[in-house]
């Protein structure tokens, strides 16, 4: 479903984009929890610099001095020096790279939590209208992305940076003239590399929307359902070929992201290379026409550092490139962060230790858009503590909505939801968890083990807890005679138990969590009547002694509640007992009576 029918901003490609300082200071806030130990990578680095540049000066007196004059000790002593430089980098180098990696997973660490945490906060809406993959692929394909960039390319950014100006400051001191010939090719460099970013952080861009489309595809047609429904409907290679053309696009994209400014930057390369035949050549023109020509330790230390600013110099380019280029996947991660929150605790939110259970609607109005029709409107409804409401109607009368409105999976519009005279808006989330659970008619398993599944609801439930749970659901039998018993694992959404069996294992789940309020949505619709009659069962244990609302396809299952509303384009058309909304002989009756032929159809047919 195209995103622009969201009710609140959607997170797309290049849209909202900040100003880049903003966007900078934005990324520069994620190290901050880790500046102490930045600071030491920067001290290393800095110290690595200051050591790698005293090796020039040692080979400049080592060649002007030592080997001339013939001085053993001084020879001896440069040479130590040399190395023992050499050996002092290295070992900062490997420090420096043990800590910046270390602040780099953390920072990943952090923007990956709070990815997770933001869609968990996401309200129910979004999920229905965003593809799994799309979620997916941000948090493991986007952040991922930006793992070599978090984790190296900005210690490698300080690094070179600091390279390069020490190098420069060592090869001023050392001889300004050749310093101003190395430097007249600079802005080339910097206009080639600007360009190469750029097209880098486009091509970026198209990659990641590709993975994710790629993603989305195989959450779907590789699910055990979507494996069922291709299949059956003999789609497999249709499937395949579809996967196989999405894939052969994003070869197109590696490739351009791979080759992308390439021939430039080895052209920057082979340029940087050739510089000392320029150095040598100038110091000959210098001595040609009666000037100062640098000594010959002068000029092959200079040599020596403008050989050692290559690799730095390049590197800063391609970092520069890198950073660029990763700017569309923070992009698109602070995209995700940035979008609202329509259901928040509030800063002081009301605590219920043990909820009574009577929950009232009091003038409750919905709708799912701003300023779009109403799902709900202006409903009165009262279930008191221990009581059952069920509420029935036609597809798309608000039945669902009604009910989710009670554990805040929405917000009303207008009015309120009370449960034991407070708002529901007003609770703190845990409140609200513990003393409102639901049963829906799509029932989600892990794939986990059964015992697994019971303990979401309680984690510190004992085995026996559990075994009295599944008794309750009635499945307590099916599960011991198992192999594994309690320790099956029942497969990707559940798919090695059949769909009545499914549904008691999350009414045992919900048992488990023992809430004093229930909503039941549709709970037993999609199974046959042998299945049906052995849930109901196990939902009647359920509901004892709680305040139960439940959402009702199949009407056999609520002639006993204390009050039935019938809903009718949102609105309450007709509320009372069983009896009595079938002594008025109105839309209530003609359901039943609906239900009634439907279900005596089924039976003559099975």
């Amino acid at each position: 479903m195209p995103h622009d029918s969201l009710p609140w901003p959607a997170p797309a490609e290049g849209q909202g984009a900040p100003a880049r300082p903003a966007e900078i200071r934005r990324i520069l806030r994620l190290f901050r929890p880790y500046a102490g130990r930045l600071t030491v990578v920067g001290l290393l680095v800095g110290a690595s610099s200051l050591v790698a540049v005293a090796s020039p000066f040692l080979l400049r007196s080592l060649i002007d001095v030592a080997l001339p004059e013939r001085r053993t000790g001084l020879l001896t002593l440069l040479a130590a020096g040399m190395i023992v430089t050499a050996v002092t980098s290295s070992i900062f180098g490997v420090l420096q790279t043990l800590i910046s990696t270390t602040v780099g997973q953390q920072v990943m660490h952090d923007l990956r939590t709070a990815v997770y945490a933001k869609l968990q906060q996401m309200p129910l809406a979004f999920f229905t209208r965003t593809r799994t993959g799309e979620v997916q692929s941000r948090i493991a394909n986007d952040i991922g992305g930006m793992q070599a960039t978090v984790t190296s390319t900005a210690t490698s950014l300080v690094s070179n940076l600091t390279s390069v100006v020490a190098t420069l400051v060592a090869m001023i001191a050392l001889d300004w003239r050749l310093t101003l010939v190395s430097l007249t090719l600079l802005p080339f460099f910097v206009w080639i590399a600007r360009r190469v970013g750029r097209e880098r952080r486009r091509i970026t861009t198209q990659r990641q929307k590709q993975m994710a489309v790629m993603a989305a595809m195989v959450t779907e047609s590789l699910s055990v359902s979507g494996i069922l429904l291709g299949r059956t409907m003999g789609r497999a290679e249709a499937l395949t070929r579809d996967f196989a053309g999405e894939s052969e696009r994003l070869v197109g994209l590696e490739v351009r992201a791979s080759m992308a400014g390439r021939w430039r930057m080895a052209t920057i390369g082979m340029i940087m290379a050739a510089i000392p035949a320029l150095l040598y050549w100038s110091a000959g023109v210098m001595l040609q026409l009666g000037g100062t020509p640098p000594s010959i330790g002068t000029l092959v230390a200079f040599v020596t550092l403008q050989q050692g600013l290559l690799r730095p110099a390049v590197s800063l380019l391609s970092t520069g490139v890198d950073i660029q280029a990763s700017r569309a996947l923070f992009q698109r991660i602070f995209e995700y962060l940035d979008l609202p929150v329509d259901i928040t605790e509030r800063p002081d939110p009301v605590s219920l230790p043990r909820a009574r259970g009577e929950v009232r609607f009091e003038g409750v109005s919905f709708s799912y858009e701003e300023d779009g029709p109403p799902t709900l409107k202006d409903i009165d409804l009262t279930v008191p503590a221990g009581g059952s409401l069920a509420i029935v109607g036609p597809t798309g009368a608000g039945k669902s909505t009604l009910g989710y409105l009670v554990p805040r999976l929405y917000d009303v519009t207008e009015g309120r939801v009370t449960l034991d005279g407070v708002d529901v808006r007003d609770l703190d989330f845990a409140s609200l968890a513990a003393a409102v659970g639901v049963v829906s008619q799509e029932t989600y398993l892990f794939h986990a083990s059964v015992a697994d599944n019971l303990r979401f609801a309680r984690p510190d439930a004992g085995q026996a807890e559990l075994e009295a749970a599944a008794k309750a659901a009635q499945i307590h039998d099916h599960i011991a005679a198992l192999p594994d018993g309690y320790d099956t694992i029942v497969g990707e959404r559940g798919y090695r138990f059949s769909g009545g069996e499914k549904q008691r294992l999350a009414i045992a789940r919900t048992i488990l969590r023992d809430p004093p309020v229930l909503v039941l949505d549709e709970a037993t619709s999609a199974l046959d009547t042998r299945t049906e009659q052995a849930v109901q069962r196990a939902i009647d244990a359920l509901s004892a002694g709680r305040t139960t609302l439940t959402i009702a396809h199949r009407l056999s299952t609520i002639r006993t509640a204390d009050q039935i509303v019938v809903l009718d384009g949102g609105r309450i058309a007709e509320r009372g007992t069983h009896a009595e909304l079938l002594a008025a002989n109105g839309r209530y009756a003609a359901l039943v009576r609906r239900d009634s032929g439907v279900r005596e159809a089924v039976e003559t047919a099975s």
